[in-house]
């Protein structure tokens, strides 16, 4: 079948599962890689030493990741999305297959950021091929099937992690990367079939290197400013101006470029730009929670490590299960009005959240956590669809890379502002008491239900969509690339 063929009946949809399973099992290998590492830190370095440098297996991974995605995102457009999945599935895998092979931290650190190339394209094109495939009514459901894995992975990665480091080996954390990688990428290989334009365009080589250089020096300084160094240290300055001045140029080049690498026109439309702003709080509000409610279950509360991250996965329990629901409810009332609910949901669970002391029970936390994750899984497929589907096929590669770049984008403005909310009240020291720690994480907590308001506006500033009703669609018809329209 191809990537735009109508999608009706049985039969087609049978030939669809294979994709969705190859593209769902990428997925989980690029979000496992995230959190999986996280538990084996001690492990590694004991063999490898470089205790002082362990951080940076978190950063370069999502720093490269975050800075690629808009370029994998316009590539897709030009070429079409398979050869540039079975790229980041087989960069992904060589980067696996190096880490596994480390023999000294430096190396290991290297290996990672090449993973997170490969990563950079295999996340923004899951979501993009699952566009291509399924119409507007089923793409909630499967957004659903997606945010599953990246459930699953953020409460089963450490898990997985701690099993393979203390019973077999650190570097299984890696390898068992490899046999998934090739079933992936041939389930690909030999399952999807697009007709995608194949026309020669002048790749822009000088956007893409001031995008990665501009966005990689914001997004480090972001990162371990405040941790590596302070805010006001040279290399802070240095890479706050440098990456300026870099997204200063790239904006410029952009304008007069032929085949722009990221359009300037997706700044223009209101419902891309609600959309990503969205995106940017996702990704901000899920960082401060998954990263502070375990450190205050175990820190506060006095929860074990397991029962502590059990506590942070009801955010990514509710979420799918709202978002399975989620095309029933905007194909009624609409993409904007389902977002406004969503950020609504998500506000109040961050309200209970404020509530929490240290004479909180572990259920009272959870329970925020999953009202949250509920709300989120009502905003933020609805508004990535909206984006999607307002776009023809040409355009949403970009489209859903811009959406993910700034979900990336607001995860590291998180870390950067949650964690000085906290040093700023705990200091320096390592072993913080829980009455220093308590009111530390609350300041989180505030931090994200501010943050929850401000979605709701944006989710209110998207486009107003028209109810859609049976046999018609809630969006234009979208184009094939063959230029037949698909209703």
């Amino acid at each position: 079948m191809t990537a735009t063929e109508s999608v009706s009946g049985i039969g087609l949809r049978s030939e669809r599962g294979p994709v969705l399973a190859a593209i769902m099992l990428a997925t989980s290998l690029v979000a496992l890689d995230s959190t999986v590492i996280a538990t084996a830190v001690l492990t590694i370095t004991d063999q490898l030493g470089g205790f002082s440098q362990f951080p940076w297996l978190f950063s370069i991974y999502l720093l490269a990741q975050a800075v690629t995605v808009p370029i994998y995102g316009k590539l897709a457009d030009m070429v079409g999305r398979k050869p540039v999945m079975l790229f980041g599935i087989a960069v992904f895998a060589i980067g696996s297959l190096l880490c596994g092979l480390a023999t000294s931290m430096i190396g290991l650190i290297i290996f990672r950021a090449i993973q997170g190339i490969g990563a950079g394209a295999v996340g923004p094109m899951a979501i993009t091929i699952a566009g291509d495939i399924y119409t507007v009514q089923e793409r909630a459901n499967v957004q659903a099937y997606l945010a599953s894995v990246w459930a699953a992975s953020s409460v089963l990665g450490p898990l997985l992690g701690g099993v393979f480091s203390e019973y077999i080996s650190w570097r299984w954390i890696f390898l068992i990367n490899l046999p998934l990688s090739v079933v992936a990428g041939w389930m690909i290989l030999r399952k999807f079939t697009e007709s995608a334009p194949r026309e020669h365009h002048r790749i822009d080589y000088l956007g893409a290197g001031l995008l990665t250089i501009g966005a990689g020096g914001l997004m480090l300084a972001l990162l371990e400013g405040g941790q590596a160094w302070s805010w006001t240290a040279p290399a802070s300055l240095g890479l706050f101006a440098g990456g300026t001045l870099m997204l200063i140029l790239f904006v410029l080049v952009e304008r007069k470029a032929a085949n722009p690498i990221l359009p300037l026109w997706v700044f223009t439309r209101r419902i891309l730009v609600a959309s990503s702003l969205v995106s940017l709080l996702v990704g901000a509000i899920l960082l401060g929670l998954t990263s502070y409610v375990p450190t205050f279950a175990q820190g506060v509360l006095g929860a074990g490590a397991l029962i502590a991250g059990l506590t942070a996965g009801a955010l990514t329990m509710g979420w799918p299960l709202t978002a399975s629901q989620a095309g029933k409810v905007y194909l009624r009332i609409g993409f904007r009005a389902t977002s406004v609910i969503g950020s609504v949901l998500a506000a109040l669970g961050a309200a209970t959240l404020l509530l929490v002391n240290e004479d909180s029970s572990l259920l009272q936390v959870a329970l925020g956590c999953f009202v949250v994750g509920a709300g989120m899984g009502l905003v933020a497929s609805p508004t990535l669809i909206a984006a999607q589907s307002s776009a023809e096929w040409s355009e949403r590669g970009v489209v859903t890379s811009t959406n993910m770049f700034a979900r990336s984008l607001g995860s590291a403005l998180g870390v950067a502002m949650f964690g000085a909310l906290v040093n700023s009240r705990i200091g320096s020291t390592d072993h913080p008491a829980p009455q220093d720690l308590s009111p530390a994480i609350h300041l989180v907590f505030l931090g994200v239900a501010a943050m929850a308001v401000v979605m709701i506006a944006a989710a209110a500033i998207m486009p107003k969509t028209e109810r859609a009703t049976p046999g018609q669609p809630l969006i234009k018809p979208e184009t094939r690339p063959d230029g037949t329209v698909r209703q």
